[in-house]
């Protein structure tokens, strides 16, 4: 399989998890300004949207969409428990904590990584956000994990969007659970090996 990545991005999310899956793949990194490959390729070729990440499949079917793409590697490793088994009210659990993450804070922080966007109209997304990391905090309040004491791929998808505070300056110094969280999911190995990968960890 390839993972089309920029170091970084949403894309560490489903590149944490084929890590925690231990299912074998290649990183094939994207220069988002030019949207080309290492080899010049155009990768709106590859990717029509333009954004990371894609998965390509071993068959060739490419998948795109972060939550789409890390369900589907859950459930090729069912007995990792990246993922609950599909038509179970925790799959409904997972996929409502995918949808939240992506639509209330991965796209809110959008706008701050906007050169073009106002501090003032900044200042309105960092509030909201902070607003909703701290009712993520509180969700975390007396476990490990957001579905309890199991790590999944919604657990992936937060650790990536919430580490993005800290480029964007919102303090959440103050949100104990969800920094306690934070250091959990840092210390796992194929979190630390996928960091060290896309050179955000000294090697």
């Amino acid at each position: 399989m390839k993972l089309y990545h920029a170091p970084g991005a949403c894309s560490l999310s489903p590149h944490i998890v084929l890590r925690e899956a231990g299912l074998p793949f290649d990183l094939k990194l994207v220069a988002m300004k030019t949207k080309t490959l290492a080899d010049g390729t155009d990768y709106t070729t590859i990717n029509p949207k333009g954004y990371v990440p894609l998965l390509e499949l071993d068959g060739g079917e490419r998948l795109t969409e972060g939550p789409a793409i890390v369900q589907w590697i859950a459930d090729q490793v069912p007995d990792k428990q990246l993922a609950p088994p599909p038509g179970t009210l925790a799959r409904y659990r997972l996929m409502e904590w995918l949808n939240f993450i992506t639509a209330e804070l991965h796209k809110g922080f959008s706008p701050l990584f906007n050169p073009a966007v106002p501090a003032e109209v900044k200042a309105v997304f960092q509030a909201k956000l902070l607003e909703r990391l701290a009712w993520v905090d509180g969700e975390l309040a007396g476990q490990r994990f957001l579905l309890g004491d199991t790590f999944t791929v919604a657990d992936a998808y937060l650790f990536v969007v919430a580490g993005w505070t800290r480029p964007t300056k919102i303090d959440v110094s103050h949100l104990a659970h969800l920094g306690g969280f934070m250091t959990r999911v840092a210390e796992r190995p194929a979190v630390q090996a996928a960091l060290k990968a896309e050179g955000l960890l000294p090697h």
